[in-house]
């Protein structure tokens, strides 16, 4: 059986052995609803309130302004719908960037139905907003601005404190989707002027299924899922206690090994990104070359389809992605690729790889020589490429 090299690590991670092994008492010997009174439910009722603490240390949070939720998706969603209903009364425009997540993209389309106003902020050929047009954008109506932390398809990581300092000098409130950063890079919600953060906890090695939403305290934000009186009477449901123990357990187990981790994890992302444009002509970066996730490679392939790189890889035992993993099964272009400045038909020929901290070195040489063959490969069988190669002569 041939090893598997996965490298889909923005898609989602591995739940580590010591996350997998904090949860399991929870689904059988601790199974007690954590909001019940009698006794038995204490413990399960400490191991919430501990993870709740992990999860709040690793951004500098209080750890009342850590509420628990199904996943990213629902934190952007109960971040934008709640801020725009709760401040409706102070206006109704929203600013958010071109290469958001979907999460945030169709939440925002879903309030311009509402009557609120939604400004796009472009991005530079390299993925970074500008803080310029950022200002000129807020209005005397704006009430919340969301940019993403760092980009889940090119890796860039944009000006947070400062996008934050901006928001408050102007008293707009300020969200940012982190799914892709947190446990991956430092953040700190006071020092980056952060209101709301959304996370997931399959991102960083913890189960799927669980999520952050940080809300400042003081940020005036509504229920967004009624019924019970769980998370402080701010999100309704029967806590996933399982999910919630993986998530404070992956949090705490992030903060210890990331300066480790983010040194390897550099390493071997620039030694591939080095030797591919080194080797494979045609080839460009997408994303900023250093203001970047420490595991995130994003390239496209000139006259070759992302799609067709895959399943060759796949062959291989390589799993990658061409974008995002919420749209891996569009055939139309990245969104993020487009905001960038990439015609379509070079944005086509996009690959994702994101590494973890298993990736070994003999894995990336390994994908950088297959890829070497399998670009040539394919380019031998484009037209485009065989009369651009005419051309160059």
């Amino acid at each position: 059986m041939k090893k598997l090299i996965y490298l889909d690590n923005a898609a989602t991670t591995q739940v580590s052995e010591e996350v997998l092994n904090e949860m399991l008492p929870f689904f059988r010997e601790t199974y007690s609803n954590p909001s019940a009174v009698y006794s038995f439910a204490g413990e399960s009722k400490k191991a919430v309130d501990l993870a709740r603490k992990q999860a709040a240390g690793l951004i500098g949070a209080n750890t009342e302004e850590i509420y628990f939720t199904g996943g990213g998706s629902e934190s952007d969603n109960w971040a934008l719908k709640a801020a725009a209903e709760a401040y409706s009364s102070k206006g109704k425009h929203i600013i958010t960037s071109k290469i958001e997540h979907h999460a945030i993209l169709h939440t925002c389309e879903y309030l311009k139905k509402q009557g609120y106003e939604v400004t796009y902020l472009d991005v530079d050929e390299e993925g970074k907003i500008s803080l310029a047009e950022l200002k000129a954008a807020i209005r005397p109506d704006t009430i919340l601005i969301s940019v993403m932390m760092a980009n889940n398809e090119i890796g860039t990581i944009e000006p947070i404190a400062e996008i934050g300092k901006i928001a408050h000098e102007n008293g707009v409130l300020f969200h940012t989707d982190a799914v892709q950063a947190y446990g991956h890079i430092p953040i700190n919600v006071d020092d980056m002027n952060i209101d709301m953060l959304s996370a997931s906890g399959h991102k960083f090695n913890g189960p799927k299924g669980i999520g952050i939403l940080y809300i400042r305290k003081g940020v005036k934000i509504r229920s967004f899922i009624h019924g019970g009186a769980q998370e402080r009477n701010r999100r309704a449901g029967t806590s996933n206690v399982p999910g919630i123990v993986g998530f404070g357990k992956a949090a705490q187990i992030a903060g210890e090994r990331m300066e480790t981790r983010t040194v390897k994890e550099i390493m071997l992302r620039d030694h591939l990104i080095d030797r591919v444009l080194s080797e494979i002509p045609y080839t460009r970066l997408n994303g900023h070359r250093t203001d970047r996730l420490p595991n995130n490679v994003n390239f496209c392939f000139r006259f070759v389809e992302g799609e067709s790189l895959l399943i060759l890889l796949d062959q291989l035992g390589v799993c990658a992605s061409s974008g995002s993993a919420c749209t891996s099964g569009s055939l139309d272009p990245s969104h993020v690729l487009l905001a960038i400045g990439l015609p379509h038909e070079i944005a086509h020929g996009s690959l994702r790889i994101t590494l973890s901290e298993e990736t070994t070195m003999e894995d990336i040489d390994f994908v950088a020589d297959e890829l070497k063959k399998i670009v040539e490969r394919l380019r031998g069988m484009s037209p485009l490429y065989e009369d651009f190669v005419k051309e160059q002569k």
